[in-house]
């Protein structure tokens, strides 16, 4: 099902009630003779009540249909994709993206 997925800007920090998070790269890769989009980031919780910390993490949109298809009227761009459904093709892209990128917590969109 074709859903869409709003480009954030990179090396952006936004500020959370517990910390911050920022999005460091977006990077499509080849897989199935399609390609996948996903996101790295880096999140650091140091404004909360029981401690402080940190992770990275890459969020997978999906396949894409239609790169940057369109902007928002913030002039943020709007790219088409399809959510990653099946589990042993999540399974093979999260370990494509912990080999590529050294980060293991992978997050699908749903």
């Amino acid at each position: 099902m074709k859903r869409y997925f709003i480009h954030q800007p990179l090396n952006t920090e936004i500020t959370s009630i517990g910390g911050h998070y920022l999005f460091t790269k977006e990077v499509r890769v080849p897989y199935n003779n399609r390609d996948i989009l996903y996101v790295t980031g880096c999140a650091v919780f140091d404004t909360t009540c029981c401690g402080s910390g940190g992770c990275a993490f890459a969020n997978v949109p999906g396949y894409v249909l239609c790169w940057k298809e369109k902007a928002e009227s913030n002039g943020l761009f709007v790219s088409a994709v399809e959510h990653v459904t099946n589990i042993k093709n999540q399974n093979e892209i999260r370990e494509l993206i912990r080999k590529n990128e050294g980060i293991t917590q992978v997050n699908f969109f749903e």
